[in-house]
């Protein structure tokens, strides 16, 4: 009956914050005025950037995600991590999706983004609007649409965004230097997430992306052997059981892929509860809980799955802001995959 009421209680949250939407209502992102008018004077995104020049935009997207993630449900942990890999360097202006050149290797093609999937669900939606809009919707609006639909789909927090974002015309390997990485601490994550303007609760909360995908055994593999110099074992991996589990998979290869959490597909608040087991995958997981500055995030999160919701929306809009490419700053690229001539 507990279980019931929990789900039925998470759908009420659901309904209610679609209804507040759909009604229009303004909400506040950490003290900003986020509402269905301009998002800010002269910023050029708002929330109903496309209602003359390609008002079926967020339909057209949500379409092919939601179509996408019904034969595959594990893209929407791709879609969301590509989104937040797009924001971290050079602002989110769809810099991921540009191909390498014979002359210039990009960010796509960096280790760290080998794992990346998702890419064919952005072609399609650009082609398609291309066909009903040409040269209206930006790459970088598309991939951001489609995050958020990713998480919709999964069970997450629905939340609106503006639109208005443009096309960046670089992409370099050597700028996922700025990405972070599997293998920092708590501070270090901080400080990281501190540098793009992040709290150390907002990144608590985007960490929490990690309810759903996989990490492959080459990002983890560090925690169970030869971890530093007075341990062979990361002692924040106190549960022996997940150690032989973490080692099982490592024995397959480097490729070899572990759960985040036991729901891989549903967007929930397990991750935080894995965490507080001494179960989380990575290094940057585990230490969430392992450090006191951030521990008492991670309970708030185990313990309030709709606190969690509330904080990792506003976190998601916030990220979806970061350095944007406006005006002449950018452009809407015809071909997500390569900039215009």
């Amino acid at each position: 009956m507990l279980g019931l009421g929990m789900c039925k209680m998470k759908l009420v949250i659901r309904v209610a914050m679609a209804l507040l939407l759909a009604m229009g209502m303004i909400v506040e992102i950490k003290g900003v005025r986020f509402g269905f008018g301009p998002y800010g004077a002269g910023d050029g995104v708002s929330m109903n950037y496309y209602a003359t020049s390609c008002p079926l935009a967020e339909f057209v997207v949500k379409n092919i995600v939601t179509r996408a993630l019904q034969s595959d449900p594990t893209l929407a942990a791709g879609l969301i991590r590509m989104h937040f890999h797009d924001c971290f360097i050079q602002g989110c202006d769809a810099s991921i999706l540009l191909d390498s050149t014979k002359d210039n290797t990009a960010e796509k093609d960096s280790p760290a983004n080998l794992s990346l999937r998702g890419y064919e669900i952005i072609d399609q939606a650009k082609g398609e609007l291309e066909e009903q809009c040409p040269g209206a919707v930006s790459c970088a609006d598309i991939l951001a649409m489609a995050a958020r639909d990713a998480v919709f789909f999964a069970g997450g927090p629905v939340y609106d965004i503006a639109k208005g974002r443009k096309d960046g015309r670089r992409s370099k390997i050597e700028d996922t230097i700025n990405l972070p990485s599997p293998f920092l601490n708590s501070s270090e994550l901080v400080r990281m997430f501190g540098q793009h303007g992040f709290s150390a609760q907002e990144m608590v909360a985007l960490s929490g992306a990690h309810t759903l995908g996989v990490a492959r055994c080459s990002s983890f593999k560090n925690r169970l052997s030869n971890f530093d110099s007075t341990h062979n074992v990361d002692p924040t991996l106190e549960n022996s059981n997940f150690a032989k589990k973490l080692s099982k998979t490592c024995s397959s290869g480097d490729t070899a892929e572990q759960a985040f959490d036991a729901t891989r597909t549903e967007f929930d608040n397990d991750y935080y509860n894995a965490l507080i087991r001494t179960e989380g995958v990575l290094t940057s997981d585990q230490t969430l809980y392992a450090s006191a500055k951030t521990r008492s995030i991670v309970n708030g999160y185990a313990f309030n799955q709709a606190m969690f919701f509330f904080d990792f929306q506003q976190a998601m809009v916030k990220m979806g802001l970061l350095d944007l490419k406006l005006s002449q700053q950018g452009e809407v690229r015809d071909n997500c995959r390569k900039v215009n001539n």
